[in-house]
């Protein structure tokens, strides 16, 4: 699956901040219409791309012109300098890409799934500058994609790695997709 480099989820926390510390009516009238995209985008997950991009384009696509619109006439109302003014300001000068999730099925409307991925890795950073050499470094990072693959795939890395790890020294080489996370079956001995 592919993201977009911005993403709603960044636009719906700079607009939740404003309302928390405010209370505001058109930040929780922003916050109320990005839930309604996020309630589609429920509703077709786990559908193919084409099916998803098919949905977008009949309802996501109408209520982000209406949200876009809304977001205009708010801005002309609001302070430039205003928390709110630049939350508007920031979802749109960065249009393009918070609806390129419409045209494109593969496309997440956030990216919330790799930063959570990826969240790991840049709370361990200190701790990585001391792999070793660059070819530890390779190998930690072989690791952790390994690892998060895993879960991606609903795996329990530990089981996984334990099983692969005692079964590849034996395991025909032309076979060896067969221990790909995505397609890896245990092997329980009693």
């Amino acid at each position: 699956m592919m993201f977009s480099g911005r993403t709603m989820a960044h636009v719906r926390r700079k607009l939740h901040d404003v309302f928390v510390s405010n209370a505001s009516p058109i930040a929780k009238e922003a916050l109320k219409r990005i839930g309604a995209l996020y309630d589609i985008e429920r509703e077709i997950r786990g559908q193919s791309p084409e099916d998803r991009q098919i949905v977008r384009e009949e309802r996501s696509k109408p209520l982000l012109a209406c949200f876009k619109k809304w977001l205009e006439e708010q801005k002309a109302m609001l302070p430039r300098k205003s928390p709110l003014g630049i939350a508007i300001r920031y979802a749109l000068t960065r249009w393009a890409a918070l609806t390129l999730y419409i045209t494109d099925g593969t496309v997440e409307i956030d990216n919330n799934a790799a930063e959570r991925a990826i969240r790991i890795i840049a709370l361990g950073r200190k701790n990585y500058q001391f792999a070793g050499s660059d070819t530890g470094g390779e190998s930690a990072a072989a690791i952790y994609s390994l690892i998060q693959t895993c879960k991606l795939n609903s795996v329990n890395p530990e089981a996984y790695l334990a099983d692969i790890l005692a079964r590849m020294q034996n395991y025909p080489v032309n076979q060896i997709q067969d221990l790909l996370p995505w397609n890896w079956k245990p092997v329980y001995s009693s």
